[in-house]
């Protein structure tokens, strides 16, 4: 995993590391500058294999705080190393902090090409350094002109540290932002990199090692609570299948779905719990749905009873327990919502609450008593506002700090699904989701997640230490997320299908297990 972090966070560790390691902010300054000349020179190494950059003209647009000293910083280390470069100075030379100062007289003295008036499509580069990760005011005047300039532009676009105008914990839009190819971001990849819009306006992010790190000497973390997202290698951490296995002992998925002409979305759920590694699953439906089921899913057992002895030596069996995908909200649905629930609370079950069983839940706010650490709930913004009555628009300015008061309030994982899903939960815990695609936004893509969690959840069930059900969660978002992925290199975004994420699903395990 790695480490996500807010502004404080940010402007903490940069802090410590100054006073505390006695480390200069200069020679951080340039650290930095040196990542982001590294880039641009690699970018044009492309664009010009044999190195010859005499029709290549980079310039850096500099604010006077310390994003523009790297800014200033860059130019410089470009500039030696024979790319022509021009340092544009947006911002006042009057109010340049003392690191920026230093960075323009060096400059000077090295002679770099200063422009008061760019012509903006001369440049085959446009570096930002206007505004960094500090800003939380709205963007005008002459700041928000030069940054429309810089996005008309035809050049590559690369931001420094984060894009100009893009909140650093939300990535909302202060009144305009920079529209990057590529945003270098120093030491942790910021909030507002991994949430959109800003995610979108940041284009590929590069995360480079300056020398600040969450860690004092000691290996006391400095920055407490920071998030994480997850990344290939931790696939590799995923529990492997014991040789001497059978498949009750890899799990075994109660599904409380399906309703009359509802047998979809129970299918799709178990069969990617079943893809996922499940040993096995077993659907407990409506008796309309049971030859559909058994027809369409033969791996998968179904069961239609649904009273006292039945309902009780089915959770007796069962190590993981979905309830909601096709469930229906009418009398029977929230009957069997309500046993399932309330019983398998006190059974101390992992559950995972989606679709239809968050539903009744908006319905039943009493019924939340039964939500426990071992539940995972699965809200798209949708669910979320009918559980919390808040509107979906108040729920997308941050939707971090949504997840994490519903995970308090509720005492479950929240899993708040998005274009980036945050996945929260009462100790803390919070994942930013960078895996997935626009084409994942189908019909069913939900139920495959809840498959998939079960799954993800029955890795785990024998493990003796076994890590928060929120990270098992966040996995399981992540899994979900890179078999989008995979499809969207065979189906492209228009013509993927739920299903195609189910077939992708053993290629992304493959990974956990040294596969190709």
């Amino acid at each position: 995993m790695k480490k996500v972090v807010t502004c404080s966070q940010m402007k903490l560790l940069d802090h410590e590391t100054i006073h505390s390691m006695h480390v200069p902010s200069l020679v951080l300054m340039e650290r930095a500058a040196l990542a982001v000349r590294d880039e641009i020179v690699k970018y044009l190494l492309g664009k010009n294999p044999d190195g010859s950059w005499q029709h290549e003209r980079v310039l850096a647009v500099c604010g006077s705080g310390n994003n523009g000293g790297d800014g200033i910083a860059i130019a410089r280390l470009l500039h030696l190393s024979g790319i022509h470069t021009e340092i544009f100075l947006a911002g006042n030379p009057d109010k340049m902090t003392e690191e920026t100062r230093r960075q323009w007289e060096i400059a000077a003295s090295y002679q770099v090409p200063v422009t008061n008036n760019p012509v903006w499509s001369e440049y085959t580069v446009i570096a930002d350094g206007i505004f960094g990760v500090g800003l939380s005011r709205e963007i005008a005047g002459k700041y928000r002109e030069i940054i429309d300039c810089m996005n008309q532009a035809e050049a590559c676009k690369v931001a420094v540290d984060i894009p100009s105008g893009i909140h650093g914990d939300t990535g909302a839009i202060l009144g305009v932002a920079f529209k990057a190819d590529m945003t270098v971001t120093f030491a942790y990849r910021k909030r507002g990199l991994c949430l959109y819009p800003g995610r979108m306006y940041a284009g590929k992010v590069v995360t480079a090692d300056i020398g600040i790190y969450d860690r004092d000497p000691k290996g006391i973390q400095i920055a407490e609570k920071a998030a994480c997202h997850m990344e290939q290698t931790d696939l590799a951490e995923l529990p492997l299948r014991a040789p001497w296995g059978n498949k009750g002992t890899f799990g075994k998925v109660l599904l409380i779905a399906g309703s009359p002409g509802m047998c979809g979305a129970a299918c799709l759920s178990a069969s990617a719990a079943l893809h996922g590694g499940a040993g096995m699953v077993k659907i407990q439906t409506v008796e309309e749905n049971r030859v559909p089921l058994q027809t369409l899913l033969p791996e998968a057992m179904v069961t239609c009873e649904f009273n006292e002895e039945a309902n009780q030596k089915n959770l007796s069996w069962c190590d993981v327990l979905v309830i909601g995908p096709g469930l229906g909200t009418d009398g029977v649905g929230r009957e069997r919502m309500f046993w399932f629930l309330k019983n398998g609370a006190a059974a101390k079950k992992p559950v995972v609450i989606d679709a239809d069983g968050l539903n009744l839940l908006a319905e039943h706010p009493e019924w939340q008593e039964f939500i426990n650490e071992n539940t995972i709930l699965t809200p798209h913004m949708g669910e979320m506002s009918r559980l919390t009555g808040s509107s979906i628009s108040h729920l997308k300015e941050d939707p971090a700090a949504a997840a994490f008061e519903f995970a308090d309030r509720s005492g479950g994982a929240c899993v708040l699904k998005d274009a980036c899903t945050v996945i929260a939960d009462q100790e803390e815990h919070l994942y930013f989701n960078l895996s997935g695609n626009s084409g994942m936004a189908t019909a069913g893509s939900g139920d495959v997640l809840s498959g998939i969690t079960a799954a993800v959840l029955c890795m785990y069930h024998s493990q003796e230490e076994k890590p928060p059900v929120s990270y098992q969660a966040a996995m399981a978002v992540y899994i979900h997320g890179r078999c989008g992925d995979f499809a969207l290199r065979k189906k492209g975004t228009h013509g993927m299908t739920a299903q195609d994420l189910i077939e992708a699903l053993p290629e992304i395990l493959k990974l956990s297990e040294g596969g190709n």
